[in-house]
């Protein structure tokens, strides 16, 4: 076996992938033997795993400046891509900077350039700026979601970065959206497609459920009950709209998380968080979660509002029936309410009465410590499972980040586990452990 093939098979047994997939393994062909590579793939079909890997295998481990920078629309998938690279235990320094995270925090992990730079175009045109990191070195350049970022206003950003880059030998674009225009400024000159968008399609069932009052939240209420205790993401076009629905769900004790916008960017990070270790089985959100950005499979997507463009329509219905797996995407309907024609004539819903969704087995905990105090996982896990006397299926999702850490645990251990292991020592840190 090569060294590059043993090198990866190492990556892959980390993150626990027994095989890449079709689409992972064509992009990894084409973007090892050519400059330009056109992702084109649905969301939740592992394209960042099908771009690193082959981008890796370009880096020079005795170049200590920025040699590959991936461009994203959104801070949350600038922080699950550093976190993919971490996991992988690629040797080479990452770090990710964006809009509403303190610059003062980047000038410290910039100061050390890393050899991979993630970040949203906005805050990387900042640093190009103000030249707080070298391009000389700079050779491959990923454009993650780039039409998304060109959607919400990144093109004037994104065109002065390119025009910084004078040593690109590799360019790779991706998107989960069909006949897209790639800007001038991008210079792409023959670029090598690789197109996976019909993937999933035939998984995916379309369903409406027809509510008889023009007020939609009885009948949300009614499905939520009949679809039972399984994770789904309700979409609302409006921020209002989610707080509204919020209010409601509360009154009704459904547990649920919100991912919009306008929220605090730890508010936005911690209801991810949640929703993925399993301690919300709900999540209301609007296009923000529709692409790009870390959640688990899910059993259905409910569209409390429709999105006003078929795109999106895709985009938001590609959080579930991801390659190879099914999922039904359900429109919440007011009888009166025209459906637009990019959805066609799906079938109707017949609600069953049930009792409405119980609060997760799970609840998660905060960890005062993190990478940066030399903590791993498994100094995590043992600490839970040693002095906190856990079994190993009462502890779920371990997260860790630079400075914290969190932990989903069964929800019925937390109160005598926090008596044993709270303001406890952990690699020589004292550490609190709190539930969020």
């Amino acid at each position: 076996m090569s060294s590059r093939l043993k090198n990866q098979q190492e990556i892959l047994d980390k993150l626990g992938i027994t095989q890449l997939n079709a689409m992972q393994e064509e992009a990894q062909l084409a973007i090892e033997n050519v400059a330009e590579v056109m992702l084109l793939s649905p969301t939740g079909t592992g394209k960042t795993l099908a771009f690193l890997l082959p981008l890796l295998a370009v880096l020079d481990p005795n170049v200590e400046e920025v040699q590959l920078l991936i461009l994203v629309p959104s801070r949350e998938l600038a922080i699950q891509i550093e976190q993919v690279v971490r996991e992988m235990g690629t040797g080479y320094k990452t770090n990710a900077v964006y809009g509403g995270r303190a610059v003062g925090k980047d000038k410290v992990d910039l100061k050390h350039p890393p050899a991979i730079l993630i970040g949203t175009p906005g805050r990387i045109a900042d640093h190009v700026r103000r030249r707080t990191f070298s391009t000389r070195f700079l050779q491959a350049l990923v454009l993650d979601e780039f039409d998304k970022s060109l959607e919400i206003g990144f093109a004037v950003d994104m065109e002065e970065i390119i025009r910084a880059l004078p040593a690109l030998e590799k360019k790779v674009l991706t998107s989960a959206t069909q006949e897209v225009d790639v800007p001038d400024f991008v210079r792409l000159t023959n670029p090598t497609t690789i197109d996976y968008l019909d993937e999933g399609i035939a998984q995916l069932t379309v369903k409406t459920i027809l509510s008889p009052t023009k007020d939609k939240l009885p009948t949300l209420a009614d499905a939520l009950a009949h679809l039972g205790n399984h994770p789904g993401i309700i979409f609302c076009n409006f921020k209002a709209s989610i707080q509204r629905v919020s209010d409601f769900l509360t009154e009704k004790n459904i547990p649920h998380g919100c991912f919009y916008g306008g929220m605090e960017q730890q508010d936005r990070e911690r209801a991810l968080l949640k929703f993925r270790n399993g301690t919300h089985q709900l999540l209301l959100a609007t296009d923000l979660a529709a692409r790009g950005i870390d959640i688990p499979e899910i059993s259905f997507i409910i569209h409390y509002h429709l999105p006003v463009r078929s795109q999106e329509f895709t985009h938001r219905n590609g959080r579930t029936a991801r390659m190879h797996q099914e999922g039904t995407a359900y429109v919440l309907q007011w009888a009166d309410e025209p459906l637009p024609d990019f959805i066609g004539q799906p079938e109707v819903e017949i609600l069953q009465p049930a009792p409405l969704p119980t609060a997760s087995a799970w609840v998660t905990l905060f960890v005062s410590g993190g990478r940066r105090d030399k903590i791993s996982k498994g100094d995590i896990a043992g600490l839970f499972f040693k002095q906190g006397q856990l079994r190993p299926e009462h502890l779920g999702t371990i997260e860790l980040k630079q400075d914290c850490a969190f932990v989903a645990v069964q929800a019925n251990k937390v109160k005598h586990l926090l008596q044993l292991i709270d303001n406890t020592k952990l690699k020589n840190k004292k550490v609190r452990i709190t539930e969020i």
